[in-house]
């Protein structure tokens, strides 16, 4: 009896070309996700193949670097990826709920990470400033939330709270609230933020009531408002910087 040699052909593309597949197992060592970071360090590895350390594995005819960018392809940008739940990231083949799971934790310690780095600025100078804090923190999120950055005499940054949140179209705010936090912790001035999903940045009639109602108050207690930011993903609108504080 003659044995025979079954040979298995597939057919997807690797990271680098189009052919046989290979997993990564087969790639030589120094184009390896691990081994070219421990060689090289970490800024000398794509997006991809950081997101493949993190799934580890691919599908059945992909690699896991190969996978990682076939979904960076589809959303674009890793912010779009950060966005996307775990019922999104499992429509993908090769993506189980560990895998999801590890990307949507690695994302956010990214995202928390741009916060602390964010709030060491410390001393508000500008209302890029103040973006530069809080975008982390509200610009991306679905809903509305309304924080307050308490200052002292130097304009340095105290605390920060969120004292409201709500749903796509908005939050109520408490004035009491925001007094009690500024009373408390001896803030002099206040700068309001809150975020717009839509997008838009131009305030409406509620936003410009609450910061009046808002300021009235701080002026009684001398807790003065210094300016109101919206923030969106990208970009901010100042309530100083367009003349209506």
């Amino acid at each position: 009896m003659r044995a025979s040699l079954k040979v298995v052909k597939t057919t997807s593309e690797t990271p680098d070309f189009v052919g046989t597949y290979f997993s990564i197992r087969d790639w030589s060592e120094e184009d390896r996700p691990r081994e070219k970071l421990i060689r090289k360090g970490k800024e000398a590895l794509s997006d991809a193949e950081l997101i493949a350390l993190l799934i580890r594995s691919g599908s059945r005819n992909e690699s896991a670097v190969h996978l990682s960018r076939k979904i960076l392809l589809s959303v674009d940008s890793l912010n779009a990826l950060g966005k996307l739940s775990i019922t999104q990231l499992l429509k993908y083949k090769g993506i189980g709920e560990a895998k999801a799971i590890a990307i949507i934790a690695a994302l956010e310690l990214g995202r928390r990470r741009r916060s602390e780095d964010a709030a060491q600025l410390a001393k508000i100078t500008s209302s890029k400033t103040v973006f530069d804090i809080m975008q982390p923190l509200i610009g991306e999120l679905p809903h509305e939330e309304f924080w307050v950055l308490f200052l002292n005499n130097s304009n340095k940054v105290i605390s920060k709270s969120q004292v409201s949140k709500g749903g796509i179209t908005g939050a109520v705010v408490d004035v009491r609230i925001v007094f009690k936090l500024a009373l408390e912790i001896g803030a002099t001035g206040l700068i309001l933020c809150h975020n717009h999903p839509s997008g838009n940045l131009l305030p409406s009639d509620a936003d410009k009531k609450v910061t009046k109602k808002i300021k009235l108050a701080g002026d009684s207690l001398d807790v003065k408002v210094l300016d109101h930011l919206i923030i969106t993903e990208a970009k901010y609108y100042s309530f100083v910087d367009q003349g209506i504080l």
